[in-house]
């Protein structure tokens, strides 16, 4: 064996000296735990179930037809002109992406501290692999999307797809931010008051009527509607539906402040989640 092999890497695990002391290249070094994680949640999640994978599109099908009946039939909400089936089923896939990261990484501390408590690696992992595995779930649900899109297009009955649907991995992205930031924020607070925990789904809930998942912006009256649009998540899901439904603008000042308020959730929650979880683990 030569000199070469026998030479080991060492690495040396120190406590986090500050306030702004992220180490977010660790993420990269502990890269392949986020793969082993997604794996472990995309494989393990669909054991022992009769319709597997099918559970990934099956809720948002469900959810469709309910609000299609009760929303668009019974109480004749506008859908501004497109088919409800697709505005509906827009607007649950895209803030299903938003309220799954959300929920998901608001227990990250109550939900792994068997696994914290035993052995150290990057806590910020089991957000990130959250996000890319809901990621990749709702990649499936927009083909499932794409699928009913393309038949609406064949009998005419929507415009389609339109260059603003280019913008479709930026509002991901924006998303995806503003569901780390909420999420990581939420689970340094429910580290501690373990009460509150159930009060996320709640908020959650209360958070998605006061979004446009339901409704169209249009149909919001002109002196209300800046309030709509302080909810980030408005101007996402109107962006996506004018992308693919040709429905009503892209509110690009809404989209713009949905980006900054998705920057400043982020930064706020990675720093206190930086500064919670050193002692996390005495309170969980």
């Amino acid at each position: 064996m030569t000199d070469a092999a026998r030479i080991q890497k060492t690495y040396t695990i120190e406590p986090h000296r500050g306030f702004l002391d992220l180490r977010l290249s660790e993420l990269w070094r502990y890269r392949h735990l986020v793969f082993m994680f997604m794996r472990r949640d995309l494989v393990a999640g669909y054991k022992q179930t009769i319709l597997g994978p099918l559970w990934l599109v099956i809720p948002p099908l469900i959810s469709t037809v309910v609000f299609t009946i009760i929303f668009g039939e019974i109480a004749q909400l506008s859908s501004d002109g497109t088919p409800r089936v697709l505005f509906y089923m827009s607007g649950i896939m895209m803030w299903g992406y938003f309220n799954a990261c959300v929920v998901g990484n608001a227990s990250t501390f109550t939900s792994q501290s068997g696994i914290f408590s035993k052995v150290y690696f990057p806590r910020l992992i089991v957000p990130l692999t959250n996000v890319l595995t809901t990621t990749i779930s709702t990649t499936i649900q927009f083909l499932m999307f794409a699928g009913f899109l393309m038949y609406y297009m064949a009998q005419n009955l929507t415009e389609g797809p339109n260059i603003t649907a280019f913008l479709l991995p930026l509002l991901l992205l924006v998303s995806a931010s503003l569901a780390i930031g909420v999420g990581v924020l939420l689970s340094a607070i429910t580290a501690k008051y373990r009460d509150l925990s159930f009060l996320v789904s709640y908020g959650m809930q209360l958070w998605m009527y006061a979004t446009t998942v339901i409704y169209p912006l249009s149909s919001v009256p002109e002196k209300y509607r800046f309030l709509a649009l302080l909810n980030p998540m408005t101007s996402i899901i109107e962006t996506f539906r004018h992308a693919f439904l040709g429905s009503g603008v892209v509110p690009w000042g809404g989209l713009l402040y949905s980006g900054v308020v998705a920057g400043a959730s982020l930064t706020i929650g990675l720093l206190i989640f930086n500064m919670v979880e050193r002692t996390a683990m005495d309170t969980v």
